[in-house]
């Protein structure tokens, strides 16, 4: 610390993308529903299903899809836990309706819900 100055000297510092978390724990979040060609790691029954982020994973983690073709060149961004209800995934789930599923999704695969 600079004579107590160190947070008024970083202020003017600008994050470069993927250094600050775009989500929240307990924001609302929809798993986006692409249908990419490749090798992508978003489950096809979570795609276009709503949860909940839980917590955002530290640190942030290469684009593993991007990564795979050569695209990403290093850039690392943020993967959240979301927690989603099964009923909500499965329609005949035949558990309690208030199970959890609890999985880590990219970023990029993420929306916010109003």
């Amino acid at each position: 610390m600079i004579n107590g100055g160190t947070a008024q000297a970083l202020a003017h510092i600008v994050l470069a993308t993927g250094e600050t978390p775009l989500f929240q724990p307990g924001e609302r979040v929809r798993v986006d529903d692409r249908v990419p060609i490749g090798h992508y790691r978003v489950p096809m029954y979570l795609r276009g299903k709503i949860g909940t982020v839980e917590a955002v994973i530290q640190p942030r983690g290469l684009d593993n899809e991007e990564e795979g073709f050569g695209r990403n060149a290093g850039n690392k961004r943020h993967y959240y836990r979301v927690v989603l209800p099964m009923p909500d995934l499965w329609p005949d789930y035949p558990g309690s309706p208030n199970d959890t599923l609890h999985i880590e999704v990219f970023e990029t695969w993420l929306e916010r819900i109003a």
